[in-house]
């Protein structure tokens, strides 16, 4: 299938590794151009270079909580390609602990970056997006079912898919799509403390995919496949919709 990515220019941020990273590669190889930020320079700096170099890839140090970044995101894509088709907006992963257990602190900044972040990111790319362009939020399965030890990300996360709902409402007319992507247990370097075999974390442990019916853990280039059809004019007719790529963990209807 041709996805109808050639020349197509798309943001991604947070993706200079794991998941973004890899949607970032499947874009760049399917004939779009990217530009991939994080919040570390030498890690943009290597991404850049692995994914092909500045005629296919920009990079940009920034901080989805910083008020201006979504502009310079912008900015940057038209500086370096000339037009910006659309954006896959990874807001990261809150502090670990229970609702209860979590201070009023680590609520306050985890909205400004998971929460309020996202927003603004999404709120200020639309505006610059033409008919046929797509926002992917890359959120987690915890939109769903709540995992145990992540209390703001259970109460961040379901709120994402219903602003995502309401953007797509609001923006149909225009032409322009909304989606949700809840991924599963993927192996990535954030989660190797958690689903990585003790002995040697670049595998999954025993135990991980016991309870998902296809009994293993995903390769996060099966995400960046899925992101990148779903963010292409393949998917024209896909909007508002929250989807889950998580080899069936997710057992709620």
């Amino acid at each position: 299938m041709d996805l109808g990515l050639a020349d197509r220019v798309y943001v991604l941020t947070g993706a200079t590794r794991g998941l973004g990273f890899a949607t970032a590669r499947c874009l760049v190889e399917e004939g779009a151009r990217v530009v991939v930020s994080s919040r570390d320079a030498d890690k943009v700096d290597a991404a850049v270079a692995e994914l092909g170099g500045l005629g296919k890839v920009q990079g940009l140090v920034a901080d989805l909580a910083e008020e201006n970044t979504a502009a310079r995101l912008v900015a940057l894509a038209r500086e370096a390609f000339g037009r910006l088709d659309g954006a896959l907006l990874s807001v990261g992963g809150p502090p670990p602990g229970t609702a209860l257990g979590t201070s009023d602190a680590d609520w306050r900044t985890s909205f400004e970056t998971v929460f309020l972040g996202a927003v603004r990111t999404a709120r200020v790319i639309a505006a610059a997006l033409r008919p046929g362009g797509a926002i992917g939020l890359v959120l987690s399965s915890s939109a769903r079912t709540p995992i145990a030890n992540l209390g703001i990300s259970n109460g961040f996360r379901p709120g994402l898919v219903g602003v995502a709902k309401d953007m797509a409402d609001e923006l149909g007319p225009r032409g322009v799509r909304v989606v949700s992507l809840l991924p599963g247990r993927f192996l990535t370097d954030r989660t190797r403390a958690v689903y990585g075999d003790p002995d040697d974390p670049t595998r999954p442990s025993a135990t991980a995919a016991d309870d998902i019916p296809l009994r293993r853990i995903g390769d996060a280039a099966e995400f960046g496949r899925a992101a990148a059809f779903l963010l292409s004019p393949a998917a024209s007719y896909v909007t508002g919709s929250a989807i889950a790529v998580d080899g069936g963990l997710i057992r709620a209807l």
